[in-house]
């Protein structure tokens, strides 16, 4: 599609930091009890048999989570270099690399998916196209968890771990996310917010669990 030109900035940037990211976040859900509280929830309302996708699962840490539990779990990332780190220390994922507004995915392909913090780098105008890419890619009555920073305004990083990125972080009104979401043919079945973790860049944090609608 015409926007993935537009995310060029950020597939460098995540390219560059790909192995410094894997070695400080990949453990990061053993501190996150609500965060495995949901995806377990998540896990527990998927069709039986079908597969959860991880979008934006940066180098596939909490897709490998999910693999734990029993159902096939398919990491799509932006970023090559992060698919590629995936792809060695997650072997019992399956991952591809994609654009949110572009999913390499068939339609209704997912039982459930998760996007956790990885909207959060698309303009405003593009979420209502990533959230017609998601519906079209979930099964009728599958759900979808969303994670996001909450709040509004925006965070730029030009340097990242002792390399130059251009990444832009976006803070959104889970109010506007939702709206955009109904939109898009999904209907809520939960919101809540948390502050951050001590481990975790202070936040608040913002969560919704979202069903398709046939």
């Amino acid at each position: 599609m015409a926007h993935q030109a537009d995310h060029e900035g950020v597939r460098r940037s995540y390219d560059a930091v790909a192995e410094e990211y894997a070695s400080h976040l990949s453990g990061e859900l053993a501190y996150k009890p609500l965060d495995r509280a949901l995806l377990s929830c998540l896990i527990e309302q998927t069709e039986q048999g079908s597969a959860v996708a991880d979008l934006g699962c940066g180098p596939g840490h909490v897709a490998a989570w999910i693999a734990t539990h029993g159902v096939k779990a398919v990491g799509i990332d932006l970023s090559q270099e992060m698919v590629a780190v995936g792809r060695r220390q997650y072997p019992e994922v399956e991952f591809r690399q994609g654009d949110l507004l572009a999913l390499p995915a068939r339609t209704e392909e997912f039982g459930s998916m998760v996007a956790l913090y990885s909207i959060i780098h698309l303009e405003t105008s593009e979420l209502p196209f990533a959230f017609q890419e998601m519906h079209r890619v979930l099964r009728a009555s599958g759900r979808l968890l969303l994670a996001f920073h909450a709040g509004d305004g925006e965070l730029h990083r030009d340097e990242w771990w002792g390399h130059q990125v251009d990444v832009t972080f976006r803070f959104l009104d889970p109010d506007d996310v939702i709206e955009s979401m109904k939109e898009a043919g999904f209907v809520l079945e939960a919101r809540l917010e948390r502050s951050n973790y001590p481990e975790e860049v202070e936040t608040k944090r913002a969560y919704l669990l979202m069903r398709r609608q046939p």
